[in-house]
C-alpha cells in the first residue's frame, strides 16, 4: 500500500476525466489515479490469503484460485464503475502486487519468525513505518493520500506488534502437533454463526472505543505542544500533528484487535 500511494505521487497520473466518467466517490479526487491500491490490496489480500493456507486447510485449490480470481476482479471492475480509475491503472495495481509478492515470498518464514522470537522486532516495526510516513513525498496541493497511508502503516504496525505480544508473553496457547496441520474447514452452523456475531459485535465495540480515546488524547497533546488552537480542523492536516495522532491512533486498533479483544473474548468466555 505504501509502494503504491507513493507511486502515485510520483506519476502524477491525473484520475479518468469527468465528463464523460461519472465519479461517484468525491473525497478522493484530489488523489492521483496510477496505481489502483484498490486492485493492490485487492490482489495482495486474495492470493496471500490463498498461498498461506493452501497447505494448512483441506480444499480443493482450484476453487479456492477461482474465489481469489473472481474477489480481485470484483473490487477491479468496482473501480471502473466508480469513475476512480482507468483500465490501465487498474493492471497497473494488479501487476505491481504480483511483482512484490513473487520478491517478498521467500522472506515470509523469516519475517514470521522475528515477529514471534526477536525482543527487537517491534522497534522495527514502529520505527520504519512512522519514518516513511513522516517523509511521505510532498505534494502540491493537500490530499488524504498521506493521512489514508499513515492509516493503513500504523493499522499494520499494530496488528504486528499485537501478533508479537501474544507470542512473546504466551498469550496464545501453542499448537499441540508440529506445523503445518492440515485442517478441514468446519462447516457454519446456527450456533457458529451466533458466536461469531456476537466476538464481532464485543471486539468492533472496543476497537471503536479505543479509537476514539486515543485519537482524542493524541489531538489534545499535540495541539497543546505546538500551541494551536483545538478549534482548529486546519490544524489536523499539518504533518507534524496529523501523521503523529493518526500513527499512534491506529497503532493502538491494531494492538487492541489482536491483543486486547481476543482477551476480552477469554474473560467473557466467547473463545
Amino acid at each position: 500500500m505504501y509502494i503504491g500511494q507513493v507511486a502515485k505521487d510520483i506519476l502524477k497520473w491525473p484520475r479518468p476525466s469527468s465528463p464523460p466518467v461519472v465519479r461517484l466517490e468525491k473525497r478522493v479526487i484530489a488523489e492521483y489515479g496510477m496505481p489502483s491500491t484498490h486492485a493492490m490490496a485487492a490482489t495482495a489480500i486474495a492470493s496471500t490469503l490463498l498461498i498461506s493456507t493452501v497447505d494448512r486447510y483441506q480444499y480443493p485449490f482450484v476453487l479456492g484460485l477461482m474465489m481469489a480470481v473472481v474477489f480481485s476482479t470484483l473490487v477491479c471492475l468496482s473501480r471502473l464503475y466508480t469513475g476512480m480509475h482507468t483500465v490501465l491503472d487498474v493492471l497497473g495495481g494488479v501487476l505491481m502486487t504480483v511483482l512484490l509478492i513473487i520478491l517478498t515470498y521467500p522472506a515470509w518464514t523469516f519475517i514470521d519468525c522475528l515477529d514471534s522470537t526477536s525482543p527487537l522486532f517491534p522497534v522495527c516495526v514502529l520505527v520504519v513505518p512512522f519514518f516513511l510516513c513522516y517523509n511521505y513525498p510532498v505534494s502540491d496541493y493537500y490530499s488524504p493520500t498521506r493521512a489514508d497511508t499513515t492509516t493503513i502503516l500504523a493499522a499494520g504496525a499494530g496488528v504486528t506488534i499485537g501478533c508479537w505480544i501474544n507470542h512473546f508473553f504466551q498469550l496464545v496457547s501453542k499448537p499441540s502437533e508440529s506445523l503445518p496441520v492440515i485442517q478441514n474447514i468446519p462447516p457454519l452452523t446456527t450456533d457458529m454463526l451466533v458466536l461469531g456475531l456476537t466476538k464481532f459485535t464485543v471486539g468492533i465495540v472496543l476497537i471503536l472505543l479505543v479509537r476514539q480515546l486515543v485519537q482524542n488524547l493524541s489531538l489534545q497533546v499535540l495541539y497543546s505542544w505546538f500551541k494551536v488552537v483545538t478549534r482548529n480542523k486546519e490544524a489536523r492536516r499539518r504533518l507534524e500533528i496529523e501523521v503523529p495522532y493518526k500513527f499512534v491512533t491506529y497503532t493502538s486498533v491494531g494492538i487492541c484487535a489482536t491483543t486486547f479483544v481476543p482477551m476480552l473474548h477469554r474473560f467473557l468466555g466467547l473463545l
